[in-house]
């Protein structure tokens, strides 16, 4: 096809107009299919240029396929994440239509043996006298291409690539059942008295939501805060055990829920395509797989560490449950426990989250957070007063360092409502590029389920969603902070999975310090800094039952790495037989029979913590040591701000996390701040 045609079509197409921000208001859903064809096209056609040199260099080879994947996922990226906030059919019908055009596209480079020969001379031949980050984006590509199968033939090949291509679809089909089986559910309230002890904030919304479906009373969705309101705070049990029903069974074939929405035939396609990957490129299962490009070395040193945290925390756990249960007074089921928590928190503190709500304002909050990252890092961040969005209540931040450089911007997303997907996430919208005749700067999207502004009130946060925002905006500094110059390894990209949560986690400490609760707190009638006798109860709060939520973690942990270690063709995924052991191990809450979690655990089986998740746990031990290097010399020490700006946001994947890390701390990561933090003792329980 002629450049005239591409150049005509670009000019008609949003996705193809490269400005500094997508044009979102623009894209439709008949835009997808066409840039995604066209610049799959375009690509394919430079690589096979490229690759007619017979001396490929750095420059010659490396820089402009760098451009290249940069420029497809300028395109991709806006339509991934309309599909994730405002998804409908049209969009997803062109989504998945590109998925499978895209994971051709990805398997075909990868298991190029033309192109991994031509890295391999790169390396060879310029190796010393390329920079380090540029030395690692080679040793992680070439590791990628053996990962793809770029030493398999014939069949062999063509069956990975299959593979990969239904691994894309299914992933999605799972993310698409549990949005459309939350989306169904819905609970209409008409009886006022039902609701005792719910939230006026929460009472509000759901008139709210009753009225724009023309009926009387109060209705409830499915959204994470309908479901928080209902556990933590409905004095009614059966309330409370209908709403932890429908959370639990969503997308399978138990609870209130259609089954066509039920997950379990895909999760089971998952996990056998998922071992079939692994084994054809020379692994026993997947969880080896996974780990080739995890900081952990090995299954057993997985297993190891989460059982050792395990045998740590678990007899503090129990003893946990036995108080919560003294306290209630009565044999707590699964659906009493956010509840008679938030009751004996109350009343152990003087405290709940409804007392400390009016103290965080989500703009004080945010301004608050802002002003903690300058302290540190000399970086100013300020709100743009319009931008082309989504949704309404999208908002866009930029940031500037201390000479007034422009270092890149953020999306801030944060409230729940339908046709959205659930959880919170950051996520790349463009990535940082400094090649000839290409420059960009790195924006992400900040993306939360808050409760939304209810009546004249401004938005407020509970701590936990406090500690959530605070997470997600530290993976955006290191999207937005990088000073790498590659895409594939700027900012999050080639960052470990076991370490990517190191900044993000360790953001999280500065809403349990007075430096920053002083600074992120404020009451949303009088501007009222927390009182210091709230600040002390939050502070005693923090270990409160955080041996229960230790386990509750090792368990989700445990259960994805063993299902993805012991996979065998013949016996089949045994989901629930070693969820159940799992759970024997280490749980201490009853589950009911009815329980159907592994239906709707998106993060292994839609997204990318497979065989994974530990890497949760794993980070932690890094982020709360490395907070302790600020305990040591001030929580706000611009000093050491800096060194952690230099050793880690800024160096992105360009060099190993282990050596990032020692290169702040000046030692390898120590599990006892961790333990510290957590209220557990050092020695096993």
């Amino acid at each position: 096809m002629g450049a005239g045609n591409n150049q005509s079509r670009a000019v008609n197409n949003p996705l193809l107009q490269f400005r500094r921000l997508p044009p979102f208001s623009r894209i439709e859903p008949h835009h997808v299919e066409p840039a995604i064809d066209q610049i799959l096209e375009e690509n394919r056609a430079a690589k096979e240029s490229l690759l007619e040199t017979d001396s490929p260099t750095w420059q010659s080879l490396i820089e402009p396929l760098e451009a290249l994947a940069h420029r497809l996922d300028r395109v991709w990226s806006p339509v991934s994440h309309l599909n994730a906030v405002c998804n409908d059919e049209q969009l997803r019908a062109a989504y998945n239509n590109c998925l499978t055009k895209l994971s051709d596209y990805a398997t075909e480079l990868t298991q190029d043996r033309r192109l991994f020969e031509a890295y391999q001379a790169v390396q060879q031949n310029e190796g010393e006298q390329l920079d380090p980050a540029q030395q690692r984006l080679l040793t992680l590509s070439l590791r990628e291409f053996r990962l793809a199968g770029v030493a398999l033939t014939g069949e062999q090949k063509a069956r990975f690539r299959a593979l990969i291509q239904e691994l894309t679809r299914l992933q999605a089909k799972f993310e698409e059942n549990l949005l459309d089986c939350v989306n169904a559910w819905s609970c209409h309230i008409e009886d006022e008295r039902e609701l005792a002890g719910v939230p006026a904030r929460a009472m509000q919304r759901a008139r709210d939501e009753a009225r724009s479906r023309n009926t009387d009373g109060y209705v409830f969705t499915l959204d994470y805060p309908s479901f928080h309101a209902i556990v933590t705070h409905a004095d009614s049990a059966a309330l409370r055990k209908r709403f932890y029903e429908a959370w639990v069974t969503r997308a399978s074939n138990a609870g209130p829920h259609d089954a066509r929405w039920d997950n379990r035939a895909v999760m089971e396609q998952i996990l056998a395509h998922r071992y079939e990957v692994a084994r054809l490129v020379g692994f026993d299962n997947f969880a080896e797989y996974s780990l080739a490009t995890k900081m952990a070395k090995s299954i057993d040193q997985v297993r190891g560490f989460l059982t050792d945290l395990s045998a740590r925390s678990r007899a503090v756990a129990q003893r946990e449950f036995r108080e919560l249960e003294q306290f209630a007074g009565t044999r707590l089921e699964a659906w009493d426990i956010a509840y008679y928590s938030d009751k004996m928190r109350e009343h152990r503190f003087k405290l709940s989250d409804e007392v400390l709500r009016p103290y965080f304002p989500v703009d004080r909050v945010i301004h608050g957070m802002f002003d903690i990252v300058r302290t540190l890092y000399d970086i100013e961040v300020v709100e743009r007063p319009s931008v082309d969005a989504w949704h309404d209540q999208v908002r866009f931040f930029d940031v500037r360092d201390a000479n007034g450089t422009y270092r890149g911007g953020f999306y801030a997303d944060l409230y729940a409502r339908q046709f959205k997907r659930g959880g919170a996430w950051m996520d790349d919208c463009i990535g940082r590029i400094r090649a000839p005749d290409k420059e960009a700067d790195p924006i992400a999207y900040l993306t939360c389920n808050f409760m939304p502004p209810v009546g004249d009130a401004p938005a407020l946060l509970t701590h936990d969603e406090v500690l959530t925002l605070f997470h997600e905006f530290g993976h955006v500094l290191h999207h937005i902070l990088t000073q790498v110059d590659y895409p594939s390894v700027a900012g999050i990209n080639g960052v470990a999975w076991d370490a990517v949560e190191l900044p993000s986690q360790f953001m999280e400490n500065f809403c349990w310090s007075s430096e920053g609760l002083a600074m992120i707190s404020g009451h949303f009638e009088t501007g009222e800094p927390l009182p210091d006798s709230l600040f002390e109860r939050l502070l005693g709060s923090r270990n409160f039952l955080a041996g229960m939520a230790m386990v509750r973690q090792l368990e989700f942990a445990l259960f994805d790495m063993r299902l993805h270690a012991e996979y065998q063709p013949a016996a089949g995924a045994r989901i629930e037989a070693i969820l159940a052991d799992v759970r024997d191990q280490v749980a201490v809450v009853p589950t009911p029979e009815f329980n159907r979690f592994p239906n709707s655990f998106a993060h292994v089986f839609g997204g990318g913590y497979a065989a994974g998740y530990y890497s949760y746990k794993w980070a932690e031990v890094l982020s709360a040591d490395a907070f302790s290097a600020f305990e040591e010399t001030g929580v706000l020490d611009n000093s050491t701000g800096q060194r952690f700006l230099e050793s880690i946001l800024q160096r992105g994947g360009g060099v190993d996390p282990m050596q990032a890390f020692v290169d702040f701390r000046g030692r390898e990561p120590q599990l006892e701040p961790l333990l510290r933090h957590c209220g557990i003792g050092g020695a096993s329980q």
